[in-house]
């Protein structure tokens, strides 16, 4: 085998910041979801929907199975935190939330770079994110 040759990788300052929001986020985002299941399944956080009751509801679709259970959609889903199957969706969304977290941070790095097209691509990225969260941008059947 040959000797493999040492490189000196130069990563930019802007890209290890935004990989360890990514690194350190997603384990906070673990944690936050472990924790929230661990309040549902233990009780201490009792659910909107009973876990005794969910076979019940396992034939249906998810459009039948909203309408049957009056369930909130869309964001809906935040006047229901308080009950432990609802509690987990902020774990889930947090960890959505870190791709525009990082965006957020690379712009400024970017426009002291003067790279306006990296700064224009990245604030792009939050308005479509947001978009699509918001429920305005759809694409699909979903």
């Amino acid at each position: 085998m040959e000797k493999m040759e040492k490189r000196d990788l130069q990563i930019a300052p802007e890209q290890i910041k935004y990989a360890n929001i990514l690194f350190y986020g997603s384990w906070l985002g673990i944690l936050i979801l472990g924790v929230f299941f661990l309040l549902y399944v233990s009780g201490i956080i009792s659910p909107f929907v009973p876990s005794s009751v969910i076979p019940n509801y396992w034939g249906m679709n998810v459009h039948d199975y909203n309408q049957h259970l009056n369930l909130p959609v869309g964001w809906g889903w935040l006047g229901m935190i308080m009950y432990g199957d609802y509690l987990n969706f902020l774990g889930i969304a947090f960890l959505a939330l870190l791709t525009i977290i990082g965006y957020l941070i690379l712009i400024p790095y970017y426009l002291k770079s003067k790279d306006v097209a990296y700064a224009t691509i990245a604030g792009l990225e939050i308005i479509i994110l947001l978009l699509a969260a918001s429920g305005i941008l759809r694409v699909g059947g979903h």
